[in-house]
C-alpha cells in the first residue's frame, strides 16, 4: 500500500466518507454533509465542478468555460472537517477499506462512487482518435479551436476540395447532445459567419447530423422528435437516420451502406461508458461499465461502498437498462443516499430508491425547444424559455448564472456572440525543445 494522502486530519471519533467525483451526485452529497458528524473527502481530478449540459455552448463559441465551472474550494469554504484533493483514484481495496490514489492512499468507512461517463468509441480506435467529443472543459476549448480554425483555413486555401471538408461538420449521435450542437453551428453559419467572413461563401457550409435509429432523440416522445426534426431541416441541418458509422480516416466518413462523406470536422456524441475503477471484481460491473447497485446503491456484496449517477446500475422492473445517465437520477439518488446514510448510523432500515422523472428538455436554437414534462408536452418559444430558465438556476454560483444571463441576452439581440477566441495552450518547454532540436 502507498502512503497516506497528507494532511488530512485523524477522523478521531467520526466515520470518513470518502467520495470520488464531484458531478452533479457527488456534489449534491457532499453539500448535504455540511452539518452533519462525518469527516468528509471529496477525491477528484480537477479543481471545479462542471456543469456538462452546457458544454456545447463553449464548443460554438456561445459562453466562456468560466461560467459554467465552479471551484470545489470556493463552494465548500467555511465547510468543517472537509477535505478535498485534486488526484486521480486508481484502486478500491475492499477489504482495506482503503482507496489508492495518485498522491497516496486514504482509509473510509463509506465510499461513494459518483465518477461519471467519457464517451463510447464503442472499441473503434480510429474514430477515437479523429472526431472531436464533447465531455470535459480541455475538449470544449478544443472542439471550438478547431472550429474556428477550419473557417480561417477555409478562407486561405484555392484547393476546393479541401476548402469543401474544411466547411463540412458532422455531428453523429442524434441525442440531446447532437441536437444542440447543429442547431447552434446552424445559427452560427445563418446570423454569425456571413459578417466574420464576407470573403467566404459561408452558404456552402454543410451540417450533417447521423444517427443509427430511426428518429431524432429517442428518449423523448415521437412528436417531439418529429418536430425537432422539421426545424432542423428548416435550419438547413442534413439528417441521415438509420445510418451507422463504420470508420473515419483521412478526413473521410464511411457509413454502414458502403457511402461516404469527406469532411475535417466530426463530432462523435453518440453514447457514453462509465468510468470504472480497479480493484472491484469483474461481477460488479454490467454492460456499459456501470457498477451493479441494489435499491439502496449500494455495490453487491459490498455494504459500505456506494455508485449513484451515471455510473450506477440499478435495474427494477421500470428501467431493465438501469436509470438513464442524465442529472436527475444523479441528484435524486444523491438525496435517498443522504437519508440512507442516516439511517444506517441510527440502525434504521434503508430506504429504497424510487426514481421520479421530472421531465426532459432540449433545446434547437434561438426561440425554440422541446420539453416533455409528465403529462405536458409543448415546444417553441415557451418550451425554450423553460429550458432558459431551468439550466440557469441549475449553474453553481450567482455570478456564474449572472455571467451566462448576460452573455445569452447579448447575443439574443445582437445576433454576435464575443467568445469567438482562438486560445491555444502553451507548449511546454520540453515540446519546445524538441521542435528546435529537429529541425
Amino acid at each position: 500500500m502507498t502512503e497516506q494522502i497528507t494532511n488530512i486530519p485523524d477522523k478521531g471519533n467520526k466515520k470518513r466518507i470518502v467520495i470520488v467525483g464531484g458531478g452533479f451526485g457527488g456534489l449534491k452529497i457532499a453539500r448535504k454533509l455540511k452539518r452533519q458528524h462525518y469527516q468528509v473527502v471529496l477525491l477528484d481530478k480537477n479543481n471545479y465542478h462542471l456543469f456538462q449540459p452546457l458544454l456545447y455552448q463553449v464548443a460554438t463559441s456561445g459562453i466562456e468555460p468560466s461560467a459554467i465551472s465552479f471551484p470545489f474550494r470556493k463552494i465548500f469554504k467555511g465547510y468543517k472537517d472537509f477535505h478535498i484533493r485534486i488526484c486521480e483514484v486508481q484502486q478500491v481495496h475492499p477489504e482495506e477499506q482503503q482507496v489508492t490514489t495518485s498522491i497516496g492512499s486514504l482509509s473510509y468507512d463509506y465510499l461513494i462512487i459518483s465518477t461519471g461517463c467519457y464517451t463510447n468509441y464503442f472499441g473503434n480506435n480510429e474514430i477515437a482518435k479523429r472526431t472531436m467529443s464533447l465531455k470535459t472543459t480541455a475538449e470544449a476549448l478544443h472542439n471550438r479551436n478547431q472550429v474556428l480554425e477550419s473557417f480561417e483555413k477555409a478562407l486561405n486555401t484555392n484547393d476546393s476540395k479541401k476548402r469543401e471538408q474544411l466547411m463540412t461538420f458532422i455531428i453523429v449521435g442524434a441525442g440531446a447532445t447532437g441536437i444542440e450542437l447543429a442547431g447552434a453551428l446552424a445559427e452560427m453559419r445563418k446570423f454569425i459567419l456571413p459578417h466574420d467572413y464576407p470573403d467566404l461563401d459561408t452558404s456552402t457550409m454543410r451540417i450533417i447530423l447521423i444517427d443509427g435509429g430511426p428518429r431524432l432523440l429517442s428518449a423523448f416522445s415521437p412528436q417531439s422528435s418529429e418536430e425537432v426534426k422539421k426545424y432542423l431541416t428548416h435550419l438547413g441541418v442534413e439528417i441521415l437516420l438509420n445510418q451507422q458509422v463504420k470508420n473515419y480516416e483521412n478526413n473521410m466518413l464511411v457509413l454502414d451502406d458502403g457511402n461516404f462523406i469527406e469532411s475535417a470536422n466530426v463530432y462523435w456524441v453518440a453514447g457514453v461508458k462509465a468510468n470504472s475503477l480497479a480493484g472491484l471484481p469483474a461481477e460488479c460491473y454490467g454492460p456499459g461499465n456501470r457498477l451493479r447497485v441494489n435499491e439502496h446503491n449500494q455495490i453487491q456484496d459490498f455494504k459500505n461502498i456506494f455508485a449513484i449517477g451515471d455510473t450506477a446500475l440499478m435495474i427494477s422492473e421500470e428501467y431493465p437498462k438501469g436509470h438513464p445517465q442524465v442529472v436527475q437520477p444523479a441528484i435524486q439518488q444523491a438525496m435517498n443516499l443522504i437519508k440512507n446514510l442516516r439511517n444506517i448510523e441510527k440502525g434504521q432500515p434503508l430506504i429504497p430508491f424510487k426514481y421520479y422523472n421530472k421531465g426532459s428538455m432540449a433545446t434547437i436554437g434561438r426561440n425554440n425547444a422541446v420539453v416533455e414534462l409528465q403529462k405536458i408536452r409543448f415546444s417553441g418559444f415557451p418550451a425554450w424559455a423553460v429550458w432558459l430558465f431551468i439550466h440557469l438556476m441549475s449553474i453553481v454560483g450567482v455570478k456564474n448564472r449572472l455571467f451566462i444571463f448576460i452573455d445569452w441576452m447579448w447575443s439574443y439581440f445582437t445576433y454576435d456572440p464575443s467568445l469567438r477566441l482562438i486560445i491555444k495552450p502553451q507548449p511546454s518547454k520540453e515540446e519546445t525543445e524538441n521542435k528546435s532540436n529537429d529541425k
